[in-house]
């Protein structure tokens, strides 16, 4: 897990050190073990480093081979790289490290293009070919590591943050009206390519790019998730022997792929329960495990202690619970904020925010449940979804979408006003061929386009604030594949997760199991009141926000005047949505 940087040059010049060297200081959070840069024509990387794999120095970066004639810069980890090494090694390839990042330049030098097809896991990368003096940038399936770009008719740039190409310079951000669009109405994601800035993309998951001197750039897809029943039925019984094995071949090889102690953030959710089950029935001694809770708010709880506490006294492991006044969550939020690449909406990313700070001063990497509910279909629209009347998109819209159009044609001045580019967007994933019925489309469309901007990258910024590396089993790619061909009751039944509550009955206690299903408590966030509002209300009433002039004022003061009586479809705080953007906005600008 580390952060990378770099520029590419179209216009016969040098790329400008001190620029890469900037930008790297936006990266040190994510990589605070080693940096390093490296220079030669046309391009410049620039890394941070996180040890986690090969702790030695001979397998820090920029790593370049010069027999091959090839360089890189990566972020993430590859949980296949031995086998990968050993199959490399037999056709003739010398190493001169034990880590992944090597793997991936002799895999790139044998199968070119296709060597990312033959990667397990997360990973985003950066590969100087010298020979053909050309880049290759790649991203791994659900988009887990992060690839940002800027790119005119001189030259692009790459890093895993925004904030790190804003320290490059000479980057546009105006905001991108469709973005925005998206922002308001997928409650915080804006899928791939686009951000908020006009400026700035991000390559999509499951795809590369090349891109060649001259500028000319190609980029391709080289996974596609299929969503279609097996030609063979399965039993429920099948399923579940197949779902578990799955899943335990992906918990075990995100704990096997470490020369460092792994843990468990721990919610006492029936997810990261699931998990500490499965990696004690894998063998794992002395496993530490991590809870967060806050202040209650009225009648809404701000810890789930009671659970992860059954959890933690089956299981014996060395737990530690981090308890966090509502007075640190306001104090602290700013520092979560300028931690978020992009401006999210998940009332959670503080939480992780501030648990992480805690986990990282005892271990270096944890594994998360991150992914359940969209793999396995745990979230309360979905049956809803299912059981909607009208088209595909209505039933999609009418329990998903934070705004209907109409109403965010109330809340965006004219100027930044644009068409409805989300539900075209929501039709086109849709109408993507190899899905077998309109359940098998939600779920594919979630688990490939706005997991990957909400909770992972949610999960991904706030740990790598702190040095730590969180891993997600639940979105091992060959679980997922599997997962995608069952029947919608297997996910659906038993008010959700079904597949995933059946295969826990040995393994987790009842009132784990069969509990509501929760989110990570943040009350102070959902009900907005006392010095929070008067947060919000300062950040919407600022001159910054009305000069910059996003929202009509009418719509501000109406929530304003009631603010915990704008919710969104799925619960959000459409208050806390406007203030969390435009104080993201004044960070960053």
């Amino acid at each position: 897990m580390c952060g990378l940087v770099g520029e590419f040059r179209f216009d016969g010049t040098q790329p400008v050190l001190k620029n890469v060297l900037s930008a790297m200081t936006a990266l040190e959070r994510r990589g605070p073990d080693s940096g390093g840069h490296w220079l030669e024509g046309p391009l410049a990387f620039g890394h941070r480093r996180l040890s986690v794999i090969d702790l030695s120095d001979q397998a820090n970066q920029p790593m370049v081979d010069e027999k091959l004639g090839l360089a890189l810069v990566f972020n993430g980890a590859i949980y296949n790289y031995r086998e990968l090494r050993a199959q490399l090694i037999d056709l003739g390839y010398e190493f001169f490290s034990h880590g992944d990042t090597e793997v991936i330049l002799k895999a790139y030098a044998h199968w070119g293009l296709g060597c990312v097809e033959r990667l397990t896991g997360m990973f985003a990368f950066a590969l100087w070919d010298r020979k053909q003096q050309s880049v290759f940038l790649a991203r791994d399936r659900f988009g887990i590591k992060p690839m940002y770009y800027a790119l005119d008719d001189k030259r692009i740039r790459f890093a895993s943050n925004v904030q790190a190409l804003l320290k490059m310079g000479d980057i546009d951000t105006s905001i991108d009206t469709q973005a925005l669009h998206n922002q308001f109405t997928l409650h915080g994601v804006v899928p791939a390519p686009r951000t908020i800035f006009k400026g700035v993309r991000k390559l999509p998951p499951a795809h590369t790019m090349m891109i060649s001197s001259n500028g000319k750039t190609w980029i391709q897809k080289y996974w596609r998730l299929k969503a279609t029943r097996p030609v063979e039925k399965k039993s429920e019984q099948e399923w579940r022997e197949a779902i578990h094995g799955a899943l335990m071949a992906a918990v075990k090889k995100r704990i096997e792929v470490a020369d460092v102690p792994v843990g468990v953030l721990l919610s006492g959710g029936l997810d990261s329960s699931l998990l500490v089950a499965l990696l004690m029935e894998a063998g794992v001694k002395d496993l530490r495990t991590f809870s967060i809770g806050f202040e209650d708010i009225g009648q809404e709880q701000g810890s789930e202690f009671e659970f992860s506490d059954q959890v933690v006294a089956r299981y014996n492991t060395r737990h530690e619970k981090i308890y966090i006044p509502n007075s640190q969550v306001l104090t602290r939020l700013p520092e979560a904020v300028d931690a978020m690449s992009e401006p999210m909406f998940g009332q959670d990313a503080v939480a992780f925010y501030l648990l992480s700070e805690q986990v990282s001063k005892q271990v270096k990497v944890v594994q998360s449940g991150q992914g359940a509910d969209e793999v396995f279909g745990g979230y309360f629209w979905y049956p809803r979804m299912d059981k909607a009347q009208g088209s595909e998109l209505d039933r999609f819209a009418s329990n998903y979408f934070d705004r209907d159009h109409e109403e965010y044609a109330r809340m965006i001045t004219s100027e930044y006003m644009s068409g409805d580019y989300t539900s075209e967007l929501v039709q086109s994933w849709f109408d993507e061929k190899d899905a077998d019925e309109f359940m098998d489309k939600v779920f594919r469309a979630d688990v490939c386009n706005l997991i990957v901007d909400d909770p992972v990258k949610r999960v991904d910024n706030m740990t790598m604030a702190w040095g730590l590396e969180a891993r997600v089993p639940f979105l091992d790619h060959e679980l997922v594949e599997l997962a995608a061909q069952m029947p919608k009751e297997y996910k659906l039944g038993s008010e959700g997760k079904h597949i995933l509550k059946e295969i826990s009955r040995p393994l987790l206690p009842a009132g784990v199991i069969d509990r509501p299903k929760g989110y990570f408590p943040m009350p102070a966030l959902k009900y907005v009141r006392g010095e929070f509002l008067d947060f919000m209300r300062d950040i919407l009433n600022s001159q910054a926000c009305k000069e910059r002039g996003l929202y009509n004022r009418d719509y501000v003061d109406l929530l304003l005047k009631e603010p915990e009586q704008h919710h969104t479809r799925i619960q959000g705080s459409k208050l806390w949505h406007m203030a969390l953007l435009e104080f993201w906005l004044q960070r960053q600008l």
